[in-house]
């Protein structure tokens, strides 16, 4: 938890942030301390850590040399830095100074509690393994107190998400994802209604239905609604996740090498749970809708099977020629759905194409859609919160690729651009402002990235919602 406070014990560690060496005068420091942190940033060292024996002292100096939103980064890193180095010895809390620009300390505060995460639900001793930092102050020249709470929201939002994503199907099955759900929005104030298979079946959301009939566990389609009576919007926001709990492939099995990290194909779903419970916790007066389809695919007794003829929500037929294409399938669904709200805008986000890692690598999003003025907004978030967005075009030319001789849509396009004939397949269930996210490379990682830790990242979190806030200024 974040704190504000005006004062803090003699004995508490602190984190300094300086923009300058002079402003070391400024700090409480020995002679003997003062004296080696002067030489080491003469050695250009702008990361610092005295070890007083009772507390230790971070001195974080800002790299004048790199721009705005590679400052930021650097300083989430040394967030992220500290927690490792405090790790093992156990300090409970964390005093914050910032002789600089406050964004610094947002930054370091993120870095420190996003690096904080662990998901150690399965282990035997996981007291062990936890962090034992509970608690960061910031100390005088202070944001204000709902600065604060947004941050506060906005890591427990990342922190929901990424439990989700790292829940494996033997607990998180669909309806235990909806579950979930209508637990997390009791708990964060955002409504929620759950559609349960017959239901499904009764709105003959074919996509959703096909991928679930290998599977034994039924389908969910999870509502959830923050409409705040001083919302500034009439029209809501509507986020769209995809929710593969796993994903074998279906008929078409994935390979070994493939199928170990499938749990992570429910990160479009986790990160629009997450962000609607970030939205709701900060309050924000902002009208938000979160869809998330979910089953999980696999080649049981009933599966679909390449050549099938699907019909989809809203009347497509679709053959299939691929069942690990089945990401926009229940998208398609989910989209087709999002229209009954009128909405401002919609934005999905889907683990969808491994074209999109070989397009743009594991650290950046694609992005696609109709709404250019919007995409050029969330490029711009992508630097300033380092969840960075590549621009895919989506050109006519593609769609050639996606047409059927027996049906409405094949559901693959050819053997180039998958990622962009995926985002046409799903521009087809759209009349509205858009927005594709494809996040397959960043959603989860499988060695420690930093604060964005080890298994699900709860990328697009800390994107939308700084995107949604931005809108109540």
């Amino acid at each position: 938890m974040i704190n504000l406070t005006d004062k803090y014990l003699i004995d508490e560690s602190v984190v300094y942030i300086i923009t300058d060496k002079k402003q070391l005068n400024d700090i409480q420091l020995s002679k003997t301390e003062l004296n080696y942190t002067e030489k080491m940033i003469d050695n250009k060292l702008r990361y610092i850590h005295i070890n007083s024996f009772y507390k230790s002292s971070f001195i974080l100096l800002l790299n004048s040399e790199k721009d705005e939103f590679a400052q930021l980064e650097e300083f989430r890193q040394s967030g992220n830095k500290i927690i490792s180095e405090i790790r093992d010895i156990k300090i409970e809390c964390l005093n914050i100074i910032n002789l600089s620009d406050e964004k610094y300390t947002f930054a370091v505060c993120e870095g420190l509690m996003l690096g904080k995460y662990g998901f150690y639900k399965y282990f035997k001793d996981r007291k062990d393994k936890e962090s034992s930092l509970n608690e960061i102050k910031i100390v005088g020249n202070k944001p204000d107190a709902k600065s604060i709470e947004y941050l506060n929201a906005l890591i427990d939002g990342v922190y929901i998400a990424r439990d989700i994503v790292n829940e494996p199907l033997s607990f998180m099955t669909a309806k235990k994802l909806s579950e979930e759900i209508e637990r997390i929005g009791k708990e964060c104030g955002f409504s929620t209604d759950i559609l349960d298979k017959k239901k499904i079946e009764s709105l003959k959301m074919g996509g959703l239905l096909a991928v679930n009939r290998g599977s034994v566990h039924p389908p969910t389609f999870s509502i959830m609604k923050w409409q705040p009576e001083n919302a500034i919007n009439e029209k809501p926001y509507v986020f769209v996740g995809k929710g593969l709990v796993f994903d074998t492939g279906g008929i078409n099995l994935k390979p070994s090498g493939y199928l170990e990290t499938m749990k992570c194909d429910k990160s479009g779903g986790a990160t629009v749970v997450g962000l609607m419970a970030a939205v709701a916790k900060a309050k924000l007066p902002i009208n938000v809708i979160g869809i998330v389809p979910a089953t999980d695919n696999r080649p049981g007794n009933d599966a679909y099977v390449p050549e099938d003829i699907i019909t989809m929500f809203d009347g497509t037929t679709v053959e299939v020629l691929n069942t690990d294409a089945e990401g926009r399938l229940i998208l398609a669904d989910a989209l087709a759905y999002a229209k009954k709200y009128n909405p401002k805008l919609v934005i999905d986000l889907a683990t969808l194409t491994g074209a999109a890692v070989v397009a743009v690598g594991e650290n950046a999003t694609a992005v696609m859609g109709n709404d250019k003025k919007e995409i050029e907004i969330l490029k711009q978030k992508g630097f300033e919160v380092w969840e960075k967005l590549v621009e895919l075009p989506l050109w006519d030319e593609y769609k050639e690729q996606l047409k059927s001789s027996v049906a409405d849509l094949k559901n693959i396009g050819g053997k180039y651009a998958g990622s962009i004939t995926a985002g046409k397949f799903l521009e087809h269930f759209t009349d509205y402002n858009w927005i594709h996210l494809d996040i397959a490379g960043p959603a989860f990682t499988e060695k420690h990235d930093s604060y964005r830790g080890i298994g699900g990242t709860g990328v697009g979190v800390r994107l939308l919602f700084d995107f949604l806030k931005e809108k109540t200024l």
